[in-house]
């Protein structure tokens, strides 16, 4: 058996026309242009691209887009009156500080300086706080793009066994609090650095997400027969003679796939939902902000 390849890409560009109709949509019907702001402090060369890719979309979909650079020795006071300043910008709908910061800026303070109406990342208190009593305003933009992956393949997470290995605020943590609401009911586990026998957890698993960040750490031996395998992992192993980088996920997907009944690629996944997912979060906070949910 091989597995069914969950193909985010193609997904991922359903999705994007499908929001750039309902952007077309807002401004015909409403005189709604969602908006955008993206902030980057530093020169982190993958947090350029990462953004970079942030305003192209933005573009291609017609969303309203202001990027800020700031250089790295932009004091925490002055991020804080910038976000300030677009938190009472009724132009900008969205949010977004790229991390990671320079170490002199407290990332905590500068996700909770942002409005939670505003918090499109999905990650302020508020919004995670919602999240967990199940009444959600934005989702996190990797979990949300798993739960879209999931639901546009067809595979139901009712009472489903559902095994997350890895921790962390980005991915692990939301993505199991996620399955735990009622429109997933989902029975979740949590694995990560500490978990005794992980293989014990990772074969039990009708649905595993793996978001540990270790290339291939997820082998075959760990899977369960015809389970969905979803790798939120990217880990470079270097690059090929033409500078282009290889990527690998936290799955070893060729011996995987042999078992699994639905995997997602690496690159090709779980990749390119995130950042989708951003735009559609940014175009329901243009809603909410106006009142049409």
């Amino acid at each position: 058996m091989t597995a069914k390849i969950i193909n985010g890409s193609e997904i991922a560009k359903t999705i994007t026309a499908e929001i750039r109709l309902e952007i077309e949509l807002l401004k015909e019907r409403h005189g709604i242009i969602p908006g955008l702001a993206t902030i980057l402090v530093g020169n982190d060369p993958a947090s350029h691209v990462y953004v970079g890719n942030k305003v192209k979309m933005c573009n291609h979909l017609g969303i309203h887009s202001e990027h800020y650079s700031l250089p790295s020795n932009t004091s925490e006071e002055e991020l804080l009156t910038l976000v300030e300043r677009l938190n009472n910008t009724p132009s900008i709908n969205g949010v977004l500080v790229q991390v990671p910061l320079p170490k002199h800026i407290h990332e905590s303070s500068v996700i909770f300086s942002i409005k939670p109406e505003k918090d499109v990342d999905g990650f302020h208190p508020v919004s995670v706080g919602r999240m967990v009593v199940d009444d959600p305003s934005f989702l996190p933009c990797t979990p949300l793009g798993i739960q879209v992956l999931l639901e546009r393949s067809g595979i139901n997470t009712e009472g489903a066994e559902v095994v997350v290995v890895g921790r962390s605020n980005i991915v692990g943590k939301p993505v199991a609090n996620n399955m735990l609401r009622k429109a997933h009911n989902a029975t979740v586990t949590v694995c990560h650095s500490a978990t005794r026998d992980i293989a014990s957890h990772t074969k039990r698993a009708d649905i595993l997400i793996s978001a540990i960040g270790k290339p291939h750490f997820i082998t075959a031996d760990m899977v369960k027969e015809g389970a969905t395998v979803i790798d939120v992992g990217t880990n470079e192993l270097g690059k090929t003679a033409e500078g282009k980088r290889i990527l690998v996920g936290d799955v070893d997907f060729e011996a995987v796939k042999e078992k699994a009944g639905a995997i997602t690629p690496v690159p090709g996944g779980v990749g390119p939902m995130t950042i989708i997912m951003l735009m559609s979060n940014t175009v329901k906070a243009a809603k909410i902000a106006h009142n049409l949910l």
